[in-house]
Order: C-alpha cells, then sequence, then structure tokens
C-alpha cells in the first residue's frame, strides 16, 4: 500500500494536466482549408497583429514565456513554432481562455501552410 500512494500521485496529476487545455479531441490534422480563398494570411498584416492581441501577452506567450514554445513575440519565434501553432490553432487548444473565430484559424492555418513567410 506504501508504493501504491506515489503511484496513484502520479496517476492523477498526470489526469489533471491532462485536461489544463481545451478539447484535445479534434485532431489537427484533418483540418483543412481551401487557401486560395484566404486573403488575410500576410504575416505584417494579419498574421502578427492577431498573435500580438491573443497570445503574446502576460501570462501567455509574451516576451520571456516558458509556456509551451515560449515567447511569440517576433517573426523569428512565430515562424520557429509555426507547426506547433497550426496543431494547437487547429485543435482548438489554443489561444486559451478565448477562442479565435474561424477567419482567424484560416489566416493562420492558411500562413504557416504557405511556409510562414515574412511578408
Amino acid at each position: 500500500m506504501k508504493h501504491s500512494i506515489p503511484a496513484l500521485l502520479v496517476l492523477f496529476t498526470g489526469i489533471i494536466f491532462s485536461q489544463c487545455s481545451k478539447d484535445k479531441n479534434n485532431n489537427s490534422n484533418s483540418f483543412t482549408v481551401d487557401c486560395a480563398t484566404v486573403t488575410n494570411k500576410a504575416f505584417a498584416a494579419n498574421i502578427s497583429p492577431l498573435v500580438q492581441s491573443r497570445c503574446a501577452i502576460s501570462g501567455c506567450h509574451a516576451s520571456g514565456s516558458l509556456n509551451g514554445v515560449g515567447a511569440l513575440t517576433t517573426y523569428a519565434q512565430i515562424s520557429a513554432a509555426s507547426a506547433r501553432i497550426r496543431a494547437a490553432v487547429a485543435s482548438g487548444s489554443m489561444p486559451q481562455g478565448s477562442t479565435l473565430t474561424t477567419a482567424e484559424k484560416n489566416s493562420i492555418v492558411c500562413w504557416i501552410d504557405s511556409g510562414s513567410p515574412n511578408n
């Protein structure tokens, strides 16, 4: 019984941490968009302002953040984390505490799917 308490604690902790983000049952690999119809996918005009206002905020991915992919305040940081950003956005697990519109999701996914250009 003495050895089962640490095992139960580990199991319970794992369950708690697995529930910390939004619904993980959505498969981000199956999230498809006809990017030919998405016009708002330029980094400077669309993606950067969206990330700055919804992701690079205090408590999430602001400068110096160690959460998940870390800070998302520059093109280099956002581009380097693009695969993880795509998966989190497509699955709906990010941003925590809010929801992206379909148009916002499509913009991010299409920007990443087009190679994350610095445009």
